[in-house]
């Protein structure tokens, strides 16, 4: 009789080990460890993140983990959401995206705090890291079409993968493994309007809140407690209720063969992820050629059609919050159009007031592409044709961003990435120092890497 899929999905994580892991995932590991604590640094004061600390802190609890940056302790489960949540919070991070979209790097913070909880080494961490990026990336291949399409919203994958990387840090046996991706996955299903329409602070907060989950369903397979083990394909499990179309083979197949954590990307922009081709044009045609805002007409941009539908919603062209703003196409383009570059102080309050933006933003059209359809996600195109007042055109086409694997982020793009996004709360000399202490993380333990996180 074959394992349920479940089963298949601890084995393999119970029996990875750190030194199975080859030196250039390590290393990739370490990238994306400094990437997202960059992220967490830079969201230390926006409202979401105060709103969630100050909850967290005021209902107490175990002194267990630490939360980035601010350096007071809670129990692991609130310390993975406040943590979870400053990563994802300016949506900076890192994206996968297949069928499903997703932020595998949501998730590192289930690691960070149940290994500080537990006393682990950082090379435990990194193990449960390379799990967390592993699983979350297959499940984004494994519905056909995605869940997304079928309007769902990817935390829902997250929930099955968030106990894996808590009960790998628990060192939960197979059955615990199994029950815990039970417990998780039996109640953590979101609905797409989080990124649909007009966006609220839940965008940033639903997979969060699936990760801290993961790790309390981890503690109770711990304890005993019994979760579903066909949760996956089992009778009205995950595969039934979704509907059909699923491959196996993407989700199970090859595994330890090679890691998905070499295939992930990097943002350079802290926008959503299908507007990062379209920005590249129009940043490399407005600062190449000079064009003020003022001088456009018009600009067309050529998408695939579900961009158009996320990115042009008819709610994106008035947005009024930073998580409506960095979802909306022509309010990022309109940014670049006035100030040729795109930064969290994009999304301000005061530059959403800004009279230049909404004086350009209705030049800015978007059409749909069936060809670009047919490329993506293998290839993000994107054409932009910007026109200016004189009658003069510019057309720019592009491939796929800054932050690809197959153009990845410089260790010099991921320095100025990181300073720039806590140059507000640290000096020059301890921005070098956190940026040493990750990249020799394997050589501490998990409770003296939090500490160092500590502004």
């Amino acid at each position: 009789m074959e394992q349920s899929i479940s089963r298949q999905i601890a084995k393999f994580a119970i029996d990875l080990r750190y030194e199975d892991l080859p030196e250039d995932v390590i290393f990739e590991v370490k990238r994306y460890l400094y990437d997202s604590v960059g992220c967490a640094y830079g969201a230390t004061h926006t409202k979401d993140v105060t709103i969630i600390h100050d909850i967290c802190r005021e209902m107490g609890g175990a002194e267990e983990s630490t939360i980035i940056g601010f350096g007071d302790k809670m129990p692991a489960v609130n310390a993975t959401l406040v943590n979870a949540l400053m990563i994802r919070a300016l949506d900076f991070n890192d994206i996968y995206w297949k069928e499903d979209p997703s932020h595998p790097s949501d998730l590192i913070p289930a690691a960070l705090a149940v290994g500080e909880k537990v006393n682990a080494s950082m090379k435990s961490v990194i193990t449960a890291i390379v799990l967390a990026y592993e699983f979350e990336q297959r499940l984004c291949e494994f519905a056909v079409p995605g869940v997304r399409e079928r309007k769902w919203h990817h935390a829902t994958l997250t929930q099955f993968v968030s106990p894996i990387v808590a009960g790998k840090l628990l060192g939960l046996d197979e059955d615990q493994m199994v029950n815990a991706i039970g417990i998780n996955g039996s109640h953590n299903h979101t609905i797409g309007c989080p990124t649909a329409g007009k966006l609220t602070m839940m965008k940033n907060t639903v997979d969060p809140m699936a990760v801290q989950s993961g790790v309390f369903a981890a503690l109770m397979a711990q304890q005993g407690y019994s979760g579903t083990e066909a949760v996956f394909e089992g009778k009205e499990g995950f595969m039934d209720v979704y509907g059909p179309d699923w491959d196996q083979e993407k989700l199970l197949g090859g595994l330890g063969d090679s890691y998905r954590i070499m295939q992930c990307s990097m943002k350079a922009f802290p926008t959503e992820a299908l507007t990062h081709t379209h920005l590249s044009c129009v940043l490399k045609v407005v600062t190449e050629n000079d064009i003020a805002y003022d001088q456009i007409d018009e600009v067309t941009v050529t998408t695939i059609a579900r961009a158009c539908d996320i990115l042009f919603d008819p709610h994106k062209y008035r947005p009024d919050s930073r998580e409506t703003a960095d979802h909306s196409l022509p309010y990022c383009i309109a940014a670049c159009l006035v100030d040729h570059r795109i930064t969290t102080q994009s999304f301000s309050d005061e530059k959403l007031k800004d009279p230049r933006i909404w004086e350009v933003i209705d030049r800015i059209k978007g059409e749909a592409s069936e060809e670009f359809e047919r490329m993506f996600p293998e290839k993000q195109p994107s054409r932009v044709i910007i026109r200016t007042k004189d009658g003069k055109e510019y057309e720019e086409y592009l491939e796929y961003p800054k932050g690809d694997p197959r153009e990845p982020m410089t260790m010099e793009d991921l320095e100025n990435k990181f300073n720039a996004l806590s140059t507000k709360i640290l000096t020059a000399d301890a921005q070098a120092a956190k940026k040493d202490m990750i990249f020799a993380a394997d050589q501490y333990s998990a409770r003296d890497f939090m500490k160092s996180l500590i502004i």
